[in-house]
């Protein structure tokens, strides 16, 4: 005999927590299953040296939409609410950037910069306000389809002509151009070519680094936070408000397969054999896990197998985590300084540079860096007196010429010590231990495609109406009871819970609608 529930959700990833609640608040009996033996997906706190503790995969709050706050009843504690971005400068004579001001350029830079962030945070509003809807679709008759169209349109003509003409010029242009016309500082421009192509395969000269860079500040218009207690703290949160609602939890039970019968949906099966019973199943595992290794491609349209099968999802980004004995030394830094965030990337070109090797297959000899130390604010995350280094480095391909062997690891990490070395001379003499994470760690830890964080790549043709492809772009799937509600769906990754909400309320208005 079986279990029943209303509704199954594959994986207790932030977003699979979001959905499993909203549901869980309408009266929907939930169960969620989830691989790990800890929820949280790609954002969780855990040990990685004795003593030292570390968010694993995603280590800032960008873009925790207020709505799942509201009705999630959410309030995580925050150790930093708004970090500064300390762009590294080898003389010391760092950038710095907070909000619309930027420190340690020009008088001119700073006012183009004041500029630039509040035009950007303009459009990237615009933006924010259709990360918590469902995409339209085109060519649709449906009229809340036609009426969020309109309203698109709408929104956009009310940016004003000159304004209006901007936005559509900008939105699929690369940043490096826009960077080079607008500022001279080649640390100010470096910074923001970074928040570009953080977590993509693009670099600054790639088309739509503008779109990626908008998406970065439509979350909380960029500004950027650390809960207390790592990542984990907040998903943590969240499967606490899906179990008060009523939902299920169970770690440790990998789903095996999404049981379809007579064209839809009915279950799933663990790999232990154990089978759960519903006709609304939603993963939250990226959109290729989902169709070609959970449901099977024989089960769906030969043409969406395919638009599946070709969706980019290959990983770029590695995570790096030291465990040291002490802060670092870097010239021009105070200490209370290593409660912010730190970039290395000394200039756009140098952006682009790094990339190259990744469009080959190789990794970078010398990689963007951005790095944060989370022990610095909460002592919980490292033994007294000690510190925890938590570092985003790129570019590390998923697909490496050789594979990931132990040598092409030990390379990466010794590039990667290195190019932190010159501007923290004493960094190696610090770590008492290490680990590196490469995208194939990623997919194998997470269970993410590729290891990509967003689970595609978020570019014009993967992005809003056709995200993650045409005919799955509202959530549900081209298969009866069949759902989606990760990253790999509208709006795209980070922290923000908007795919999971999405999903459920799609689920419910069909409900209600039948």
């Amino acid at each position: 005999m079986t279990d029943r529930y209303d509704a199954i959700v594959v994986g207790a990833g932030h977003n699979g927590l979001v959905c499993s609640a909203l549901l869980a608040k309408a009266g929907k009996n939930v169960l969620v299953l989830e691989a790990n033996e800890q929820v949280g997906g790609a954002a969780v706190t855990r040990e990685f040296a004795d003593g030292y503790s570390v968010s694993a995969c995603a280590h800032l709050l960008y873009q925790l939409q207020p709505e799942v706050r509201k009705e999630l009843e959410l309030d995580p504690t925050l150790s930093c609410e708004d970090m500064t971005t300390i762009a590294l400068a080898e003389n010391g004579k760092h950038v710095r950037l907070t909000g619309v001001s930027a420190e340690g350029v020009s008088d001119e830079d700073a006012a183009s910069y004041r500029r630039f962030r509040k035009r950007m945070t303009r459009f990237a509003n615009l933006l924010r306000k259709y990360l918590n809807k469902s995409p339209p679709r085109l060519g649709t008759k449906d009229m809340k389809d036609l009426i969020t169209l309109g309203q698109l349109g709408f929104d956009i003509r009310r940016l004003g002509k000159d304004e209006m003409q901007e936005f559509l010029r900008l939105i699929g242009m690369n940043i490096h151009d826009e960077l080079d016309e607008r500022f001279t500082s080649p640390l100010l421009k470096g910074a923001i070519g970074l928040d570009a192509v953080l977590g993509t395969h693009l670099g600054p000269r790639s088309p739509n680094t503008i779109m990626t860079y908008l998406y970065r500040l439509a979350g909380d218009q960029g500004r950027v936070a650390t809960p207390e207690a790592g990542m984990g703290s907040v998903c943590n949160e969240l499967a606490h408000a899906a179990r008060v609602a009523g939902a299920t939890i169970r770690t440790h039970m990998p789903v095996q397969r999404i049981i379809v019968e007579n064209g839809r949906v009915t279950g799933v099966e663990t790999d232990d054999g154990e089978r759960f019973d519903s006709y609304t199943v939603i993963s939250n595992a990226d959109p290729k896990r989902t169709v070609m290794d959970l449901v099977g491609a024989r089960h769906v349209e030969t043409g969406f197998a395919r638009r599946i099968h070709h969706l980019r999802a290959k990983g770029n980004a590695a995570k790096l985590h030291l465990a040291l004995d002490g802060l670092p030394t870097i010239e021009g830094l105070s200490k209370k300084d290593f409660a912010e965030r730190l970039v290395i990337a000394p200039d756009e070109h140098y952006v682009e540079r790094a990339f190259n090797p990744a469009k080959y297959g190789e990794s970078s000899p010398d990689p963007v860096i951005e790095m944060i130390f989370p022990s610095f604010r909460d002592e919980s995350l490292a033994p007294t007196g000690k510190h925890v280094l938590s570092a985003v480095v790129q570019y590390a391909p998923y697909d490496l010429k050789g594979g990931w062997n132990d040598e092409a690891r030990d390379t990466f990490y010794q590039a990667v010590i290195r190019t932190i070395a010159k501007y923290a001379p004493d960094i190696e003499q610090r770590i008492t231990a290490s680990e590196l994470l490469t995208p194939a760690d990623i997919e194998r830890e997470f269970h993410i495609t590729g290891g990509h964080w967003h689970h595609g790549e978020l570019t014009l043709d993967q992005f809003l109406f056709v995200r993650p492809v045409s005919g799955a772009a509202q959530y549900r799937m081209p298969l009866d009871g069949l759902y989606l509600c990760g990253a790999g769906t509208h709006p795209g990754g980070g922290v923000s819970g908007a795919a999971g909400r999405n999903a459920a309320r799609a689920i419910l208005r069909r409900e209600k609608a039948a």
